[in-house]
């Protein structure tokens, strides 16, 4: 450890004391810790352990826990007289400010988002769960980063089959680096090579405080700003937690909207191409004139000219998100309005093709849920080209296929496609449509909850009968 010149180690009193600098707060190891040995003198390192007010003191003599102590931001401490060493926790905590969240923005409801601090999350938690119930597991993964992760739930709700199937998937990772809570996501997921993410990926306190209560698991990483909660469904990636802040019929007409948006999204570019390559029989003849001098004069198949435009608009995307945020609005406006126009007037496009490839790019930022917007990006591409293959046939067949893998996706080994396969009415109530609170009164069958019950409907007609 000496060979790192962050490394600080001196004598004091009949006592060595090394730290690293970079990682314990000098400020309370000179005015705290160092103060009080001044005004006080010990022969012992378990009278140091007795008098000191700091709790978590470790005396140990293992070398191992004296290493890995030193490298969460420990002061280790040597008396000449003793063969063990006092170890006491000095960490130096640096956080960023709690700010309103930037991926799921809302404009009714709570502004807080969570931070890169794991103590801070979990506090944001349990301010709005603040019950005994609510436990947290904490275990550490990665070879070299050692990075601290929880696994929280509501102990009495959760099924502990849940618990222990994501306790086991974690203990079970072998890998030197987890950085974030995308590592954990993608090697706890039940089929990694899915495209679909198998579990929820959110920066919100608020929507992991209301998923725990449904009985689900939440899983939050030291250094990430965001936890995943499990298990989940396909249409709980297209739920925006807004949706509880407004009345339920709005609710559930713009969680519509969005599924429409999503079909639309993934579906418009490929039957384009299926249509003018081998069905413009279907087209109305008004429309038809339309789309024939559009495309008049231009050189390239529909095929051609559709991912043309569409890898475009990907390029766009990506380095609006790559660059600083007002280079990048400006790249996403100016350059879509420049080459969308340059490229209808060089004769490269039609004019048709790119209203809706345009069209479609904004219907896939409907998804309140960021990671299943990259899906929606990525299975576009498979259904162009088997339109160009076989028509509308190829356009069914590919959503044949990416239907039965739907079908077969669990998530923690709960179905991903309930509350429709299998059926269950009661889960119904909160997918695509909202039913007002005073109906959703079990917790959702998926989760098989130990306590099913919301609320208690007798009670609540009670109170409401005595209020008339």
């Amino acid at each position: 450890m000496k060979q790192s010149d962050d490394f600080s180690h001196f004598e004091f009193h009949q006592m060595t004391i090394s730290f690293y600098k970079t990682l314990v707060d000098q400020t309370e190891v000179h005015q705290g810790i160092f103060s009080y040995f001044q005004n006080n003198r010990f022969d012992r390192l378990e009278e140091i352990k007795q008098a000191l007010p700091i709790d978590d003191i470790t005396l140990t003599s293992d070398v191992d826990t004296v290493k890995e102590k030193m490298m969460q931001g420990y002061l280790l401490l040597q008396h000449a007289t003793n063969q063990q060493v006092l170890l006491i926790p000095a960490k130096l905590s640096k956080a960023r400010d709690i700010a309103p969240p930037e991926i799921e923005y809302s404009v009714i409801g709570p502004k807080e988002a969570f931070v890169e601090d794991m103590d801070i999350n979990i506090n944001l938690i349990r301010k709005r769960l603040p019950l005994p119930q609510l436990q947290v597991k904490e275990l550490t993964v990665g070879k070299l980063t050692k990075t601290k992760v929880a696994i929280i739930y509501i102990d009495g709700i959760v099924n502990p089959d849940n618990v222990e199937t994501v306790t086991q998937r974690i203990s079970d990772i072998e890998f030197d680096q987890i950085i974030d809570s995308s590592f954990i996501a993608q090697m706890i997921s039940d089929n990694s090579n899915s495209p679909f993410p198998q579990l929820i990926d959110t920066e919100r306190p608020d929507r992991v405080a209301s998923v725990l209560s449904e009985g689900k698991v939440a899983v939050i990483c030291d250094g990430s700003p965001h936890a995943l909660t499990g298990p989940t469904t396909l249409v709980e990636f297209f739920s925006a937690y807004e949706d509880y802040f407004l009345p339920w019929h709005i609710a559930t007409i713009f969680r519509i909207i969005r599924l429409f948006a999503i079909l639309f999204s993934v579906l418009i570019t490929p039957l384009y191409v299926a249509v003018l390559t081998y069905h413009y029989q279907i087209i109305p003849m008004d429309l038809l004139g339309t789309i024939i001098s559009s495309r008049r004069d231009i050189p390239f198949p529909p095929i051609l000219e559709a991912l043309i435009l569409e890898l475009t608009i990907e390029l766009l995307r990506e380095a609006g998100a790559r660059l600083p945020m007002k280079i990048g609005q400006t790249i996403g406006i100016v350059g879509g309005i420049v080459i969308g126009t340059a490229a209808v007037e060089a004769g490269l496009t039609s004019n048709v093709l790119l209203i809706l490839v345009a069209l479609s790019a904004l219907a896939s930022f409907t998804t309140p849920i960021y990671r299943i917007g990259n899906t929606i990006r990525l299975i576009r591409f498979p259904f162009i080209i088997l339109a160009q293959l076989w028509g509308l046939i190829g356009v069914l067949l590919a959503f044949l296929f990416c239907l039965s893998h739907l079908l077969k996706l669990t998530s923690i080994g709960r179905p991903y496609t309930e509350p429709f396969y299998p059926p269950r009415l009661q889960d119904l109530k909160d997918s695509f449509i909202r039913a007002p609170f005073s109906s959703q009164t079990k917790r959702p069958i998926l989760t098989r909850t130990s306590d099913t019950n919301r609320m208690n409907a007798s009670r609540v007609k009670a109170k409401q009968g005595k209020r008339k």
